[in-house]
């Protein structure tokens, strides 16, 4: 019997290698996946462990793997042959990331492999997801019809993170405008006025002894603000990316009330997208759940699902074990339930999907409206103190 070498992801996110005997390429395929894993990479042992080293695709953006996955998509859709429609991108995409990514694909896929096989080749450039629904959607026949759900769901996903960015942006901005106008006061403002507060002969208030005494520092030692910033800047990263502190942020951030909401509508329609477009694909659900866990970025929230996809495998109802998870909203459970109980499970799903976007905009608006008055009385204190420190000494020129 065969031997085959095969990749796989684990739990949502892990990536396994091993190996296998099976009579052919799609019996390895079943046996895999009984093994609680989603197939990526399945390649025949016997023509040999030689590696090739393989063209390197330059890692591209949201916006341009939708560009691209439209393109070849509707190329495809006009009958165009797949290679066809790649040379045709790698010459005229006006992209040059895109035309790369073309023409790479183009050269193995001429070199015999299936297009899912190529894309499994690069899962950091494509992503799990994308590789897996190609995968369905040419095992099934309708790869134009999966590029179209792939397309669709990036823009979402497009669509959300956009969203999320554009409410943080102004309180950004407004940080930033602030810490500006604070450094220019006391760097160059407060100087000048120094000499004439000194000349009144009088103790100036506290909150002006010190907001000079801060200008004349960081005038004289300018480096320290740079050392601040940096060091600001390594902090607020380690503590995102390091496990430890990201797990205890993310377990954090779902006990502030609004926050919390914003968190898992975002986790969760991405979640259930991915699962619905996966489901329609034809994958099986198991593996549809494992494709969803990818999209979590909440630490708890995708250990919790994970978890609960075990149980699903072990012939528990998806919507009986994601209630034994405590993080999922009833409504979705409902949902889900019905969907399984109806045979309708697919339109369910799609119904979750926007019940939730509905949720995430009116949350998003929330914010927004929250954000601009808090805003506003940042600026108010900021620049509260800066007038006292300015006009409480000239005040005690004059009342004496």
């Amino acid at each position: 019997m065969p031997t085959y070498n095969y990749k796989a992801l684990k739990r949502g996110r892990d990536v396994v290698k091993g190996t296998l005997e099976a009579a052919d390429a799609k019996e390895a395929r079943d046996k895999i996946r009984k093994m609680g894993l989603v197939p990526m990479d399945i390649a025949d042992a016997s023509t040999g462990n030689k590696k090739t080293k393989e063209a390197r695709i330059v890692p591209m953006s949201l916006n341009e793997r939708i560009e691209f996955i439209s393109t070849l998509q509707i190329l495809l859709q006009s009958g165009i042959p797949a290679v066809e429609s790649l040379m045709f991108m790698e010459v005229e995409a006006a992209k040059p990331k895109i035309r790369n990514t073309a023409k790479v694909l183009r050269t193995q896929v001429m070199g015999g492999a299936s297009f899912a096989d190529v894309l499994a080749r690069y899962p950091n450039v494509f992503g799990y997801i994308m590789v897996g629904l190609v995968k369905a959607g040419e095992e099934a026949g309708e790869l134009e019809k999966t590029l179209g759900r792939i397309k669709d769901l990036m823009q979402k996903q497009s669509n959300i993170r956009g969203k999320v960015i554009s409410t943080m942006m102004y309180p950004c901005f407004v940080i930033v405008l602030a810490t500006v106008i604070v450094l220019i006061m006391l760097l160059f403002v407060f100087p000048t006025f120094k000499e004439m507060f000194e000349n009144q002969g009088k103790a100036l208030p506290l909150i002006t002894t010190i907001l000079i005494n801060a200008g004349d520092y960081l005038k004289t030692n300018w480096w320290v603000l740079i050392v601040f910033f940096v060091s600001l800047a390594v902090f607020l990263y380690i503590i995102t990316h390091w496990t430890p502190t990201k797990r205890l942020l993310d377990r954090l951030a779902l006990k502030i009330p609004l926050i919390s909401n914003l968190l898992l509508s975002a986790n969760f329609s991405n979640f259930f997208s991915v699962v619905q477009v996966s489901y329609d694909a034809g994958i099986p659900v198991v593996d549809c759940l494992h494709l969803g866990v990818v999209t979590l970025t909440n630490s708890l929230l995708r250990d919790k699902i994970a978890d609960s996809i075990v149980k699903v495998q072990q012939g528990q109802q998806v919507s009986v074990a994601m209630k034994m998870t405590g993080v999922v909203p009833r409504m979705l459970l409902f949902m889900v339930a019905t969907g399984e109980q109806s045979g309708r499970l697919g339109e369910m799903l799609g119904n979750a999907v926007n019940y939730l976007d509905k949720i995430l905009d009116d949350i998003i608006d929330t914010l927004t409206k929250m954000i601009e008055p808090i805003m506003l009385l940042v600026i108010g204190s900021i620049v509260l103190v800066l007038a006292l420190a300015l006009y409480l000494p000239l005040f005690q020129s004059y009342l004496s």
